[in-house]
């Protein structure tokens, strides 16, 4: 049965959307509830059985486990398992889903189709991180664009087609070359299998193509596929335009999915595919990775700090802590790995809950720019609680899950680039400017302009949204052993794997 549960937590939500597109007729108020409450049902059912998942899970297990593998189509099997590194992103998506469909509670333009999308989309979600063949993993992972394209371009704001082509075509671009990769693996392999992947040792001797000396030799080019891929998604800069334009364009709940879930797929191919399958390629080009993520981490937060409208503000945020993620997986070892994926998972709840944030202020007064706003503490003293929460948990407050994730991969990246790590640093610092300076010019002050005076604070229903979101920020920066007890031995096993795989002399080879 726990076999099964995988397949059945991944595909309830698309049985329940096949339900709504094929049984809910009409347009009138009932019909639009009937919508909303069978999405919560069916986001808070796989939810439950995720936690019974969960509960069956064995950490001290490094391979996968729930394993189920069934032939498919053209000789390729259908093959699904989750390890320690995936089992918590199961475990994000099936949480955050269910608030997802109640902050979109207030909805009411074509309500049935907005919850079959999102409903869609977190089976393709979730079977991105549970998915064990090569060709499973890309249709997971490129039919997840479908649904948000939708979500953005259909119920987006006044750009939403500009933002929604934006966004489709980048990430579709960056995936074709990982397609490329995957087909030239087969080749080489025999199989698309992953777990056999993973011990397949792809070849690193340097050769000639073109007319180039290519270092790493086919590790290399695979690498650089699958990293144009992962990058566009996390996204890392330079390739990270998309995002500001489809957080501002999406509506509140699009932006939530976006920043929560789908960015964290990119470093979760990292750990999946760039760092196990081609370690000596990730070793060689691991600087290059770092000074990326040590330029956007900077950049990022100093263009944030020039932003005039929240979700970009945020959205640039979100770029900035990304960069710590691909800082803390390329540091290959225990803390900086660990770090990464406790700043994914805490990142996906304080992110989700800034846009949500930023959500109750747009329901009530229908813009986004900050000059807008100011004195909100005066008639909200309840939603500045909440905002000020937040805030805080992104900057990294001590005794949040955002300072656990930051410290760790910190930690990490100091044991291998002393000086990566001290630019990293000053990101701290900026996010406290941008994200302080938000605050301040939206809550604090007096409230004088004329359209903020009747503004109402929190209702029940959104106070409800963001009381697990809270109680997740808090465990996670009190516990982190919540986490790390799970991730640790396969990160572990991952680390030993890596280092095991780089031979002596490719040591000089690398820059760092």
């Amino acid at each position: 049965m726990a076999q099964q549960l995988l397949s059945i937590i991944t595909f309830l939500p698309l049985v329940a959307a096949a339900i709504l597109a094929l049984f809910l007729r009409g347009d009138d108020a009932a019909a639009r509830q009937n919508a909303k409450w069978l999405a919560m049902f069916a986001t808070i059912v796989t939810f439950l059985a995720s936690l019974f998942l969960l509960a069956e899970f064995d950490p001290s297990n490094t391979g996968f486990q729930f394993v189920v593998e069934k032939p498919w189509i053209l000789g390729f099997s259908y093959k699904m398992g989750v390890d320690g590194i995936s089992i918590l992103f199961v475990m994000l998506t099936t949480f955050l889903m269910p608030l997802v469909i109640w902050s979109a509670w207030e909805v009411e333009t074509r309500v049935k189709e907005y919850m079959i999308a999102f409903l869609v989309l977190e089976t393709l979600m979730l079977g991105v991180f549970c998915a064990l063949d090569l060709v499973l993993f890309y249709l997971f992972f490129e039919a997840g664009l479908i649904p948000m394209f939708l979500i953005i371009g259909i119920w987006g704001g006044k750009e939403r087609i500009y933002a929604a082509f934006k966004f489709f075509l980048y990430t579709f671009l960056g995936s074709v070359l990982m397609l490329v990769a995957m087909i030239a693996m087969y080749w080489d392999a025999g199989t698309t299998d992953i777990a056999k992947l993973l011990t397949h040792g792809f070849a690193h001797e340097t050769i000639g193509v073109a007319g180039f000396t290519i270092v790493g030799g086919m590790q290399t080019l695979l690498f650089l596929a699958f990293f144009a891929s992962f990058a566009v998604k996390m996204p890392m800069w330079p390739v990270h335009t998309w995002l500001p334009d489809a957080h501002v364009q999406a509506p509140t709940a699009g932006s939530v999915v976006l920043a929560a879930i789908l960015l964290k797929m990119g470093g979760y191919g990292f750990l999946r595919f760039s760092l196990p399958m081609f370690p000596v390629a990730s070793d060689l080009l691991s600087p290059l990775v770092f000074w990326m993520s040590a330029i956007a981490i900077v950049y990022t937060s100093l263009v944030a700090l020039a932003q005039s409208d929240m979700k970009k503000l945020i959205a640039y945020s979100s770029v900035a802590h990304m960069g710590y993620v691909t800082m803390g997986i390329f540091a290959a070892n225990q803390q900086g790995i660990d770090g990464a994926i406790f700043q994914m998972l805490s990142h996906g709840f304080i992110s989700g809950a800034l846009f949500l944030c930023v959500g109750v202020i747009y329901d009530r007064m229908h813009t986004r720019e900050i000059d807008a706003y100011g004195g909100l503490v005066n008639r909200m003293p309840r939603y500045a609680m909440v905002f000020m929460f937040f805030t805080m948990a992104n900057v990294g407050l001590p005794g949040t899950s955002g300072f656990i994730g930051e410290f760790l991969t910190l930690m990490g990246i100091f044991q291998v680039n002393t000086w990566i790590a001290t630019i990293a640093t000053t990101g701290v610092i900026l996010s406290a400017a941008y994200a302080l300076w938000l605050y301040r010019r939206v809550v604090m002050g007096d409230l004088i302009k004329e359209a903020l005076k009747s503004i109402t604070d929190m209702t029940a229903r959104e106070k409800a949204i963001f009381a697990p979101l809270i109680a997740m920020t808090l465990i996670l920066g009190v516990y982190p052993k919540a986490v790390t007890d799970i991730i640790g031995p396969t990160v572990a096993q991952l680390v030993t794997d890596y280092h095991a795989a780089i031979p002596a002399g490719d040591a000089e080879v690398a820059l760092h």
